[in-house]
């Protein structure tokens, strides 16, 4: 039996100088793949890139909320642990390869003992990554490119962050559902139960909105709402967000009161921050991201003609990556030598 030739692994062999017969017996071993993972999370859903060491996108995951304010510190962690793994079940990785660099941008992690109990989590949880953590708020400025930029994110909750053309920056909102959120999925949907709960006390039925919020929540009637509310308010009123949006999309003048309120709130965030920074007179990037956005031609229509009556040097536009791709880039960015 001839004798097979073996490449181990970090070998290299120049197969130019061998003959067909000799590539047969060729048996070649996996090397290891020097890689990153970003993570972007938030209240509904956690975002995740893995990306090589050149900066090449190699996949793309998702996982359950990540905001340990709202859901947990557990929960966090293991939204993170999944969506890490999702990722690298997409790419030929040797088995307990681990990510060179990580870096995770969560919600809710701006208090330091919030930061300080994630990063120990994430310590444990990944021991052989190089690990930085920031703020979503981070990130999507860090998606937004180089320049001036304000980023307005609608989704769970709502906030802005952005940069002025001297480099300083700045956040406006993002103060939760219990003080502020204004103009948010949350916001919206709570907004939604309260007038769909008036117009039953005052007609004695429900309205078209009303109906359609109860069969989305599969309850009976609006005590079992303020039960499940009471409970998890988290799970119920974000949720509604889509039967409101539907619903404007097909003329309810309720849902449209509802969605043209949300973008005068949203577009007051971006313009607390653009006074603050001093963009009036600025030409910049204004991008528009979260979960919201994409899911309502009438509340993008209405904010899109507010945001550029406050601010008509602004171009709108997206963010030039998402930001689990911006958290994966600095990640990248802790392994170029110093």
């Amino acid at each position: 039996m001839a004798q097979r030739r073996e490449v181990k692994e970090g070998f290299c062999l120049r197969t130019r100088d061998m003959n067909p017969a000799q590539l047969g017996r060729l048996v070649v071993y996996p090397t290891r793949m020097q890689f990153v993972l970003g993570f972007d999370g938030g209240g509904t859903k956690t975002d995740a890139v893995l990306m090589d060491g050149a900066g090449k996108v190699l996949a793309r995951s998702q996982a359950g909320p990540s905001n340990p304010l709202r859901v947990g510190f557990g929960a966090a962690i293991g939204a993170v642990r999944e969506a890490a793994r999702e990722a690298m079940k997409q790419v030929p990785l040797q088995e307990g390869e681990p990510a060179a660099a990580i870096c995770v941008g969560l919600a809710g992690v701006g208090p330091s003992e919030s930061r300080q109990k994630v990063e120990a989590l994430l310590a444990a949880e990944f021991p052989h990554s190089r690990l930085q953590i920031c703020t979503d708020l981070d990130l999507a400025l860090a998606a937004a490119g180089e320049g001036p930029a304000i980023v307005l994110l609608a989704g769970t909750g709502s906030f802005a962050v952005g940069r002025n053309a001297a480099g300083e920056t700045a956040r406006s909102g993002g103060y939760g559902s219990q003080i502020g959120d204004e103009g948010s999925a949350y916001d919206i949907g709570r907004r939604a139960v309260l007038s769909a709960m008036h117009e039953k006390d005052r007609t004695a039925a429900d309205s078209p909105l009303g109906k359609r919020l109860l069969r989305e929540l599969a309850c009976a009637d609006w005590s079992a709402v303020k039960v499940r509310a009471q409970a998890a308010s988290d799970e119920v009123f974000p949720r509604l967000f889509s039967v409101v949006a539907a619903l404007a999309d097909t003329d309810d003048a309720t849902a449209q009161e509802l969605l043209h309120s949300a973008a005068f709130d949203l577009a007051g965030i971006a313009e607390n921050l653009v006074d603050r920074l001093a963009m009036r007179e600025t030409r910049f990037l204004l991008a528009k991201t979260g979960g919201m956005m994409g899911r309502s031609k009438f509340l993008e229509s209405r904010l899109d003609e507010r945001l550029q009556s406050l601010f008509p040097e602004a171009t709108l536009g997206s963010l030039r990556m998402t930001p689990a791709e911006a958290a994966a880039r600095l990640a990248l960015k802790m392994l170029a030598p110093t």
